[in-house]
């Protein structure tokens, strides 16, 4: 995708309106038996607003913002009933979605495969994952470098059947009929890696047991 930036990695406004509206044409197109134009519009413009508030270099945001409006649109369309599927949708949120619900969510996509949609998000998100919890996960085979930290929405919350919090307080929405658990896990913010590897290995326990409990029940 050709955008013009400056030196800071910067945008202008009328070539980000441009990118985004070419995202909302690609989601309706994956979305249209759903959801109007309009709705999808307006679900990447909010979602390239989420996602601006954290960032630092404008110029990758289109593409995250895509990623993270579909995600969304997803899970909107389980929160309404409008997609059956066999598969435990979990999501995982702590306060940076930089560390600890990164690490859960990548243990449980790889362990859980095409019986889990997996999600994660924070309170209050930073601008980037934690390189030290990149290099834990990477030791164990897991690539997470391409992920990022995602605010927390409505629609993930009520299109989740579980929902795992893990330090992020009163900041997630209760819903009848879902599954809540707070895990309590040291921040790996801050921490050297030999401490990391110890929060990472922790959370995977708890991951293989939330999906064994998820499968055969």
């Amino acid at each position: 995708m050709n955008q013009k930036t400056n030196a800071d990695g910067f945008i202008s406004v009328d070539d980000i309106r441009g990118q985004l509206l070419k995202v909302a044409d690609r989601l309706h197109k994956s979305f249209k038996e759903n959801f109007g134009a309009e709705t999808i519009e307006k679900y990447v413009f909010e979602s390239f607003d989420l996602l601006d508030a954290k960032s630092e270099v404008k110029v990758y945001l289109p593409s995250l913002t895509e990623r993270f409006a579909r995600e969304r649109l997803q899970a909107l369309l389980k929160a309404q009933n409008l997609h059956d599927h066999d598969a435990f949708d979990i999501l995982f949120v702590c306060v940076h979605n930089s560390g600890r619900s990164q690490m859960a969510a990548g243990f449980m996509s790889k362990l859980g495969g095409e019986r889990v949609v997996v999600r994660s998000a924070g309170s209050a998100p930073k601008e980037s994952i934690s390189p030290e919890v990149v290099e834990a996960m990477a030791e164990v085979g897991i690539d997470i470098s391409q992920e990022f930290p995602k605010p927390l929405t409505d629609e993930v919350v009520r299109g989740s059947d579980a929902v795992i919090t893990m330090g992020c307080g009163d900041a997630c929405p209760i819903y009848p009929g879902k599954r809540y658990e707070d895990w309590t896990l040291d921040d790996p913010a801050g921490q050297g890696l030999e401490s990391v590897r110890v929060i990472r290995d922790e959370i995977r326990k708890r991951v293989e047991t939330l999906l064994a409990d998820l499968i055969n029940n």
